[in-house]
Formats: C-alpha cells, sequence, structure tokens
C-alpha cells in the first residue's frame, strides 16, 4: 500500500479552494490501494490536517503514533503558490518524492500569462493581442484602448479568476489595472475576443498521452469568473456541441500545448471559440478536482470513475 501526501492549502487567496480539492482527492482515493494524508502548507507551517502533526522537512517524513511515515507519492492539490507556481518541486525532487503535477519550470512558466504567450508566440498558437504592465510604472493607456475595448484585465500570475475585470468604459480601465495590482505587481491588458468558451484536459496514461473530451463553458455571467467558477453560476456541457472538425482542432492544440510546454499530470487548456478558430487562454497546470469541477467532468465522460482517475495519476507519476 502506498502512502500518499495530498498537498493542500497553501498561501494565496485559492487556500479555501484547494482544502476543498484535497478533500476530494482524500474521499476518492482507493482506500485498498493508498494511505492518504493531507499536509496543510502555509508559509513554514507544513502539517497533517488530522492530528496537527508537523512535517518533518529535512526528509519529508512524519512522526505519527511512534511510525515515521515515507511517501511514496505527493499528490498535486495546491492551487496558486507554492506549488502551482513551481516553489515546491525542486524541494519534493531533492527528498525523492515523485508527484503528480508539472515540474518547477512549466509550473512556474504557465502561471505567468505573458511569459507563457511569449513562448507560444513563435508556435503560431492563436492568441488574443495583450499588453504586459508592471506596477510603478507609467501607464500609457492609448495602446490598450488601440486594441479596443471591451478589454480584460488580469493580474499576470494568478488564478481562479481573482482580480480579472471585463472593462467596457475608457473610465473604468485604469481602476481595473489597480484592482490586478492588488493580486501581484504585474498585470496583463487582453484584447477580448467575441465567441463562446471551452476548456479541454490533457494527461498521461501509461506512458500515452490522453486529451479528454471538451466542455463548454456558459457562464450566467460577464465571463467565466469566480462565481461562475466555484458559485455554481454558469452551465457546463461535456463533450461540447462541436462539429467533429472542431473538436478535433481544439483536442490537437490542447495535445501540442501539452507537449510544447514540457507538461506532466492532468492540464487544462482554456479557448475562446472565435470565428473557426480556437484562441488559447491559458494552462491551469493544478485545475480544479471537485467533483462539479471542469477536469472531472471530462474524466467521467471519458468512462473515468474518479478514484480511478486520480490514482492513474498517482501510478503515472510513480513511473516516472
Amino acid at each position: 500500500m502506498k502512502n500518499i501526501a495530498i498537498l493542500t492549502g497553501g498561501d494565496s487567496e485559492e487556500r479555501v479552494i484547494s482544502l476543498k480539492s484535497a478533500q476530494v482527492v482524500f474521499d476518492h482515493l482507493p482506500a485498498d490501494q493508498y494511505r492518504c494524508f493531507m499536509i496543510d502548507f502555509q508559509k513554514s507551517d507544513w502539517k497533517e490536517v488530522k492530528t496537527g502533526t508537523q512535517i518533518d522537512k529535512n526528509d519529508f517524513t512524519l512522526h505519527i503514533a511512534g511510525e515515521k511515515i515515507h511517501f511514496d507519492c505527493a499528490f498535486a492539490a495546491i492551487h496558486g503558490a507554492p506549488l502551482e507556481n513551481g516553489q515546491l518541486q525542486g524541494y519534493l525532487e531533492l527528498m525523492g518524492v515523485p508527484y503528480t503535477c508539472c515540474d518547477g519550470y512549466t509550473s512556474a512558466l504557465t502561471m505567468n500569462k505573458h511569459n507563457t504567450k511569449t513562448q507560444m508566440a513563435p508556435h503560431s498558437i492563436p492568441m488574443a493581442k495583450s499588453v504586459l504592465l508592471v506596477k510603478g510604472n507609467p501607464i500609457d493607456t492609448a495602446p490598450l484602448l488601440a486594441m479596443g475595448l471591451p478589454l480584460f484585465v488580469k493580474p499576470n500570475s494568478h488564478g481562479s479568476s481573482f482580480g480579472v475585470t471585463k472593462v467596457k468604459a475608457e473610465s473604468d480601465l485604469l481602476p481595473a489595472i489597480e484592482e490586478a495590482w492588488t493580486f501581484g505587481e504585474e498585470a496583463v491588458v487582453e484584447s477580448f475576443l467575441p465567441g463562446r468558451e471551452f476548456s479541454n484536459g490533457v494527461f498521461r496514461h501509461k506512458g500515452e498521452i490522453v486529451v479528454l473530451p471538451v466542455t463548454e463553458i456558459i457562464p450566467e455571467t460577464e465571463f467565466f469568473d469566480y462565481a461562475a467558477k466555484y458559485e455554481g453560476k454558469s452551465r457546463e456541457v461535456t463533450p461540447a456541441a462541436l462539429t467533429l472538425a472542431e473538436t478535433q482542432q481544439c483536442q490537437e492544440r490542447s495535445r501540442y500545448l501539452y507537449q510544447a510546454l514540457q507538461c506532466r499530470g492532468v492540464v487544462r487548456f482554456d479557448y475562446i471559440l472565435s470565428g473557426d478558430t480556437f484562441y488559447f487562454l491559458e494552462a491551469n497546470t493544478i485545475p480544479g478536482i471537485s467533483p462539479a469541477s471542469l477536469v472531472p467532468q471530462q474524466a467521467r465522460s471519458a468512462g473515468w470513475e474518479l478514484g480511478a482517475f486520480f490514482a492513474a495519476l498517482v501510478e503515472e507519476a510513480c513511473a516516472l
């Protein structure tokens, strides 16, 4: 039986979501194959949730009831810092603990929206126009407004749609940038793409890349914001109502991105279908994994029971 450390908590506003994701993994990983421990990370305080026992950082072990517990795998369930941004992976590698997400480089890259776009630009991946703004530098609104209204303003390195604003009027642009800067030192201003929103998960199983069915997201709100993601303010259709050619275009783009970004574990790619083209929005290297989240919906549509899906991620990590 493998000992699994389910990594949860974290230091960002996404902490509350991470705690819920970890509980889903804990509840669904087959108990006859895995002994699971939820490990809450909060700054330098790393502890097992049930007993409050501190992790021994010298070798990433737990000492409970006279037993020294070594972990066979770490299941990634921290959205945001310090895992989705790539900070913890190097430590886990030094400790010899496999983990179920992308490595530190890919995680740090994809957490940075601007750098991901820059990396993908030579690959002819269709993307919205965007401008990076750094807090403290002067703002010239002319090139931003030249992209046309509405505009999207986003924190450059944050998830779960925190700090994202759809700007419809010129007077709202600077306040939206200031709001994005409350979540980090950089903001991205992005051109609006009219169209339908889609998402597509990819993972490896027994060494082979598996592209899951595509989901269409139909938000009740202006866009797929926090309320749409986590408060039921959206309708999701899996598999999406697309033509065969559209489905193939989306899935082939997801497969290409997964390989080009050197991804590991399960990654979700988000798109806008504008006209007949899927425009890449962003990559989520630790996507939501509650039963209602997009990737679990796609996994079920592909015939995976949630426990078996999580187990496949563990076994793939252990096989690397």
